[in-house]
């Protein structure tokens, strides 16, 4: 299958700027770049879509760069519904630091900053040499600007698509990059920059975006209980990221599996006919995150969280190491004790009893683990000798209710 034709079948071109596009792209040779602002010091899962079409056009044949926005970043794209707020700019150059490192580390790309070429631009220059270039009717037409009138658009934001089209201009003219690749939410910004090329150098360039990854309620894929999927290990785990993944939508995981994967038409066929015949083996969603997992952090990471996760379900972790404990349990609640605690009334101070006799029947029925293993020992201690490092202790009653507690 040509690449053009499999990034269609797999639900990844969203509008083209030309037919012409299709030809070039199966052909191989081009340059092109995808962006991401430094807004954090690390990639999330929302970016890795598009950063694994880089790849897969790279694996085509094509030349990808990676731009970070030194520049854009200092002022915001603007979003459909606030003003993003500024960051400064030390943090945008960390975190620019940050992603170039991540990008190379796993991708292996080129990276760039519009930093370089757009701090010595003046005003004056910036008016003359590219503003002149941008009806404002033109401008005003883009979706995520019309949608920012009625409660107001600053200038700076208003800019952001003439920064964007420079980058373009400017990767065009230096790096001989004719292509753009980005979300659905830059096709504005792509088409502004290929006209700024057409009337400014007099050159062809082409773009095209993908849709944006999302749950079936339209949201953005990528978030859990708040919290971002990060790329970095350290910000989110793979045993986190085996969760999110294991728990994805049914409705969903085949799209994810072509977003997401390398996985081939064939394999990914085959996974939809399981998920279809048999949905509770849940062997799309083991081989998401399985493809996801290694590709980041390789199969001993993976092995790790799929252990963490059985001994979760079965209650077995004594054989835990504090540190596997603490990312096992982030986000459960926990109370902070600093004397030792009879079984009865650790329980009642970690609420999970609301009285002496309800707290015995649970010991006596057998439904109280401590750091898995059952306690049926009314005179059993908690007690800090006893923890996971002497700093914690994880008490299950029950299949679901987990306290976590911290010896201080």
């Amino acid at each position: 299958m040509k690449i053009y034709d499999e990034l269609v079948w797999r639900g990844l071109v969203k509008d083209v700027s030309s037919p012409d596009l299709e030809e070039k792209l199966n052909n191989g040779g081009m340059t092109f770049y995808i962006g991401t602002d430094p807004t954090g010091d690390s990639l999330h899962i929302g970016h890795f879509s598009s950063f694994l079409i880089s790849k897969r056009l790279k694996e085509a044949g094509h030349n990808p760069i990676l731009l970070v926005g030194g520049a854009t970043g200092l002022i915001g794209d603007p979003k459909p519904d606030s003003e993003r707020p500024m960051i400064t700019k030390e943090t945008v150059d960390h975190n620019f630091a940050c992603l170039k490192k991540q990008a190379q580390d796993i991708f292996g790309f080129e990276v760039v900053n519009n930093y370089d070429w757009s701090k010595d631009l003046n005003f004056i220059d910036f008016l003359r040499d590219y503003g002149k270039f941008f009806n404002i009717n033109y401008m005003l037409s883009k979706d995520v600007v019309k949608r920012r009138l009625d409660d107001g658009i600053t200038y700076t934001e208003f800019s952001y698509m003439i920064m964007q089209a420079l980058d373009f201009a400017w990767l065009f003219e230096n790096k001989d990059c004719t292509l753009q690749v980005a979300g659905q939410d830059q096709w504005g910004n792509i088409t502004a920059g290929i006209e700024l090329i057409r009337k400014k150098i007099g050159g062809q360039a082409y773009g095209f975006t993908m849709p944006l990854l999302t749950k079936s309620d339209g949201t953005k894929f990528g978030k859990s209980e708040g919290k971002a999927i990060w790329l970095d290990r350290e910000k989110t785990s793979p045993y986190e990221m085996y969760q999110f993944f294991i728990n994805a939508e049914d409705t969903k995981v085949i799209d994810y599996l072509k977003f997401l994967t390398f996985l081939s038409v064939e394999e990914i066929n085959e996974l939809e006919q399981s998920h279809q015949s048999e949905p509770h083996l849940r062997k799309a969603h083991q081989a998401l995150a399985h493809s996801v997992i290694t590709f980041l952090h390789g199969q001993e990471a993976y092995d790790e969280a799929v252990n963490m996760s059985k001994m979760l379900f079965s209650g077995n972790i004594s054989s835990l190491s504090y540190d596997q404990v603490a990312v096992l349990f982030d986000g459960v609640e926990s109370v902070e004790i600093s004397e030792d605690l009879n079984i009865l009334d650790c329980l009642i101070a970690v609420k999970a009893a609301s009285s002496k006799r309800e707290a015995r029947e649970f010991v006596n029925n057998g439904s109280v683990l401590i750091n898995g293993t059952k306690i049926q020992d009314l005179e059993f201690v908690v007690s800090k000798e006893n923890a996971f490092d002497k700093k914690a202790t994880v008490i299950r009653r029950g299949k679901k209710k987990y306290v976590v507690i911290k010896h201080i």
